[in-house]
């Protein structure tokens, strides 16, 4: 199927009154749960996913991502307004957008990040329309072997492009994938790790899993916060917000750069909006003639970061939808939605599905446009909702966690379980342990299993078969580069630190 050909499919899918319906609520969602602080959108899809197993999987999977996409608009809304992240990646927001706020300027931030953020996202699903089908027609070639290695590059650049400590998250790949194994294995049918409990024989609820960990931790969290957080933030005017010529100048070429570092950063599996608005921020302000300006209010500050975030957001579906990897740890939830409802991501789903594949592409364009329309009328409809206190919010978004997850299977046991991971979330969390990886390693373990046990029948037994292919040993290697770019600096600082020793010895 051509390009022009699966576009006119994709309009048909995406402009029916259905999918339109199920696009606002999506991205309506996602810009409430932007704006709040500590929600997020992972928690808010996670909540979210019990509710797609009464939906057609295309306009499921459409809600889901107007959630994920929706949220990086809401965030920054928050962050310019009162200097409270609505989501982590809009925390570099807050470096400039507050102190634009401060100034009187907090229309024209809002503005400028909204055309930001719809610029960024623009750029990136023209790249996803491009490369997903052309990677996909590539990945048709791979092996059981390839796909191994390419699993596992995702998993070690999850672990080792994170923010924190890239021990812990390589710790929490591992767990992941440990959590994976549980229930009844494939080839021989015979029950694993199940503790004699028949309720695992099918594995852990991937529903439950999400819920427990990003839901219920940010619950457990977040209790003890005061009752609201609304100040007074003045009228917004909409001639306010409209930049001079000179501003429109100012942003032009930082939000190209953030959208063009979003957008590669976002289609590298693992990494995420995150590290993408923090690239955008620092190369801005490497690259600025007045760096002393940065953190006081300077438009490049807002406009690089809001462009990549979005355009990484965007970005992230180009590995998953064409490899079946998760390019991120929402994008991974997105993906195990679809396998819920029976549907193999990879390179396969453009050829087998491509009303949905289609379809969900031209919703971005869709949800983008619906959320430009949305973020700017409806400003102080969406600032007003800082002020519901946490003791009202939380307790109901429990008690939709509790049926939410008992309406997948109608078990008691998955009640229990989703309270388990989301004690256990929380004191992850305390222990500064990230709990993206655990999702990643979750999703992707079955995967990275069935491809490894079918290249070595392949090979009878021959670990090399992993280097034989010129694909394979290319993900390989780089795999290998990631595990060494951990571990060589510490061991140099070890290095370092007994020479000095050695010297002294020896005089």
């Amino acid at each position: 199927m051509d390009m022009l050909t699966g576009i006119e499919l994709g309009l048909q899918t995406a402009l029916s009154w259905h999918a339109l319906m199920y696009c606002l609520i999506g991205v309506s969602v996602g810009t409430f749960v932007g704006v709040l602080p500590g929600i997020g959108a992972l928690a808010a899809i996670s909540l979210a996913l019990p509710l797609t197993y009464y939906l057609d999987p295309t306009d499921a999977l459409i809600m889901l991502a107007g959630i994920f996409y929706g949220a990086q608009y809401g965030g920054s809304t928050a962050s310019i307004l009162l200097n409270l992240p609505g989501t982590a990646t809009a925390a570099i927001t807050c470096l400039d957008g507050y102190p634009l706020a401060k100034q009187g300027k907090a229309p024209l931030a809002i503005f400028v990040t909204a055309i930001n953020s719809f610029v960024g996202s623009s750029f990136a699903i023209i790249l996803v329309m491009g490369f997903a089908p052309l990677i996909a027609e590539f990945a048709l070639q791979f092996g059981a072997a390839d796909y191994f290695a390419v699993i596992l590059l995702g998993l070690v650049a999850a672990s080792t492009m994170t923010l924190g400590s890239p021990f812990k998250a390589l710790a929490m790949v591992v767990f992941g994938l440990a959590l994976g194994m549980v229930g009844t294995d494939v080839n021989t049918g015979q029950f694993r790790f199940t503790f004699g409990l028949f309720e695992l024989a099918d594995g852990f609820s991937i529903v439950a899993l999400a819920m427990g960990l990003f839901g219920v931790a940010e619950i457990i969290a977040n209790i003890g916060q005061p009752a609201g957080v609304m100040q007074n933030v003045g009228k917004i005017r909409f001639r306010d917000m409209l930049p001079t010529r000179k501003e429109w100048k100012t942003i032009a070429w930082p939000t190209l750069r953030g959208a063009s570092i979003g957008s590669f950063v976002g289609a590298l599996p693992g990494t995420g909006p995150g590290i993408a608005s923090l690239m955008a921020y620092a190369v801005e302000k490497r690259i600025s003639k007045h760096p002393e300006t940065f953190g006081k209010g300077a438009l490049e500050g807002i406009s690089a970061p809001e462009a990549a975030n979005n355009a990484s957001v965007q970005a992230a579906f180009i590995p998953t939808l064409s490899l079946g990897i998760p390019g991120d740890a929402v994008v991974a939830v997105l993906m195990g939605a679809m396998i819920l409802h029976g549907i193999t991501p990879g390179p396969n789903l453009i050829n087998e599905q491509p009303q949905m594949f289609w379809g969900l592409i031209m919703s971005f364009w869709v949800g983008n446009l619906l959320l430009l329309v949305l973020n700017v009328p409806l400003i102080g409809m969406w600032v007003k909702l800082l002020s519901v206190p946490y003791r009202l919010l939380y307790p109901c978004v429990l008690i939709f966690i509790c049926l939410g997850v008992y309406s997948a299977n109608n078990n008691v046991f998955d009640i229990f379980v989703v309270l388990g991971f989301g004690i256990l979330g929380y004191l992850m969390r305390r222990a500064a342990f990230p709990a993206t990886p655990v999702l990643l390693g979750f999703i992707l373990g079955p995967l990275l299993e069935e491809n490894f046990r079918r290249a070595m029948l392949l090979s009878k037994g021959n670990l090399m078969v992993f280097f034989e292919s010129p694909i394979s040993a290319v993900f390989m290697g780089l795999s290998l580069l990631f595990i060494a770019s951990v571990f060589l600096p510490g061991v140099r600082a070890r290095l370092s630190r007994r020479t000095p020793k050695i010297l002294e010895d020896d005089d």
